[in-house]
């Protein structure tokens, strides 16, 4: 786990969705996440969309596994600010910590916090009053001013 950076904090944009905690959920949460970049301009064949496709995918997959309260749902969150797009997954369980787990031979699980770690400039968990928010940031480039217009234009409503 690595420290928030201190990058400016110039907010561009603010997408918040709540998903059932169920393997559909997490597979809907990445989706969506990608569906939301591309409408602010960074499509699927940016590198920005892939890492937070792969992102999204491996937390909200962490919190249904381990986070699932029976009735309580999960939350994302993506933070596009001028210099970084911070992505926040929160569950219902505190009690239950991420942590990097020792490399296992032959394991069939237990690489997804690594993945996190290598992909993303930083990582963390923070206490909420119910529940826990695991965060990771990735570094962007900004999109031209054209494309964030566009994005503007192309904006659908979220059921």
């Amino acid at each position: 786990m690595t420290a928030p950076s201190g990058r400016a904090r110039t907010l561009v944009r603010v997408f918040t969705q709540r998903f059932t905690s169920t393997r559909r959920g997490a597979r809907l949460a990445r989706q969506l996440a990608l569906v939301e970049l591309d409408a602010w301009g960074f499509p699927e064949s940016t590198a920005l969309s892939a890492d937070t496709g792969l992102l999204v995918a491996e937390l909200a997959a962490n919190a249904v596994r381990h986070g699932r309260v029976p009735g309580r749902d999960f939350e994302l969150k993506l933070t596009l600010l001028e210099d970084f797009l911070r992505i926040e997954v929160s569950d219902a369980r505190r009690d239950r910590r991420p942590a990097v787990q020792p490399h296992a031979y032959g394991a069939e699980s237990g690489y997804g916090l690594r993945i996190v770690d290598a992909v993303a400039a930083a990582w963390g968990v923070t206490d909420r009053v119910v529940g826990k928010t695991v965060w990771a940031e990735l570094a962007r480039r900004r999109p031209p001013a054209e494309s964030l217009r566009r994005a503007d234009r192309l904006r659908l409503p979220v059921v």
